[in-house]
């Protein structure tokens, strides 16, 4: 089922699976994905915490946690890291072939910590080490907060999933983070060559946003825009990201064993059901990018996808004027970005709030 998948890896393109669970653990399905599906990765979020834990195979722990009296947000940390760990283990191979590239396991901050920065990187250092494992990420929300978090964790030598990215502005911020996190690092004698860091910029959420904002003007050249925006916001940070990790600031830190802050590409489920449904991974293809896809998305792909180009300068001009043509119908970029964010904490802390109501009621029933 995978041809879709070699094309991909053929490309340079990191195929990570946007989920978690105990049960895929432990039946060998995650096992059978690096083997078969070319996975290198995984990442996770409370929300597949939360159903993960609603299902089968945390009946024993829970039940322990429950004699052992631990609290709620105890107890999600004793699960969600044990799973990460364990997966952790499971990709180690894929993490030493890549020379620790890729084989990374994200865990994520807990979300309403998003606009503290002292207790976001209090809470990253404490993941690192609960995890113990070298192949993990932790994943810091690029709130103004968490920029200050990034740069302090990447500074202490701990790998970081940068998430909750929608501006180009604000993935410039991140750009930044990190390269003052690698230079603390590096002023701390941290072995840079054993940090790794990605940038998450969310796609399908942008063109969600901006359609329903052209559905509802009046104007032929509104239909044409559609299902642009998202795709045309990457190719701009990958612009950007072959401007930064060129320059010669970064090339101190390369020549001292620092790697480039990797993009990944995120939410690229696609929401709309008259796209194609392997619409954001195709679009998306440059070698040293990360796709994270639910498994749908991955299924789909290794179905029926097909690579057919990879992001060019070419494309950056063509992003550049869906924008100018979205400004000229009044949409307002800056504004939708920040409006995105806002949005995206709020699922974030919904998501954290699930995932402590289905862990409250699991060890009730436990």
């Amino acid at each position: 089922m995978s041809s879709g998948l070699q094309q991909l890896k053929d490309h340079g393109v990191s195929i990570w699976l946007d989920d978690l669970s105990r049960p895929r653990l432990e039946s060998g399905g995650l096992a059978a994905m690096i083997e078969t599906s070319h996975v290198t990765g995984v990442t996770t979020n409370p929300t597949i915490f939360a159903t993960a834990i609603a299902g089968d195979g945390y009946t024993d722990t829970l039940h322990d946690l429950k004699v052992r009296g631990v609290g709620v947000d105890e107890a999600i940390e004793e699960l969600t890291t044990a799973d990460v760990a364990e997966a952790a283990r499971l990709f180690r191979g894929v993490h030493e072939a890549t020379d620790g590239v890729d084989g990374r396991v994200s865990i994520e901050v807990a979300p309403p910590l998003a606009h503290d920065a002292a207790a976001t990187t209090a809470s990253a250092r404490a993941l690192w080490e609960k995890v113990g494992e070298p192949n993990a990420l932790i994943k810091i929300p690029a709130t103004e907060a968490g920029l200050t978090a990034i740069a302090e964790t990447i500074g202490a030598g701990i790998s970081v999933n940068v998430t909750l990215i929608f501006s180009l502005t604000r993935y410039r911020h991140v750009v930044e983070a990190y390269l003052q996190g690698l230079e603390k690092a590096r002023a701390a004698g941290h072995d840079l060559s054993r940090i790794q860091s990605v940038a998450s910029v969310f796609v399908s959420r942008v063109d969600s946003e901006i359609d329903q904002r052209l559905d509802a003007i009046d104007d032929p050249a509104a239909a044409k825009l559609k299902g642009r925006a998202g795709v045309a916001n990457c190719v701009l940070a990958h612009e950007i990201h072959s401007q930064l990790f060129t320059s010669e600031r970064f090339r101190v830190l390369e020549l001292a064993g620092a790697a480039p802050q990797r993009l990944l590409w995120a939410s690229t489920g696609v929401k709309n059901p008259d796209y194609p449904d392997t619409h954001y991974v195709s679009s998306l293809v440059a070698p040293n990018t990360v796709n994270t896809m639910p498994e749908a998305t991955l299924t789909a792909f290794a179905d029926h996808g097909e690579v057919t180009r990879e992001i060019s300068p070419d494309d950056y001009r063509a992003a550049d004027e869906v924008f100018d043509a979205l400004a000229r119908l009044g949409i307002d970029y800056a504004e939708v970005m920040d409006l995105l964010e806002v949005q995206g904490l709020e699922k974030f802390d919904a998501s954290w709030t699930e995932l402590q109501a289905t862990v409250a009621t699991a060890l009730e029933e436990s």
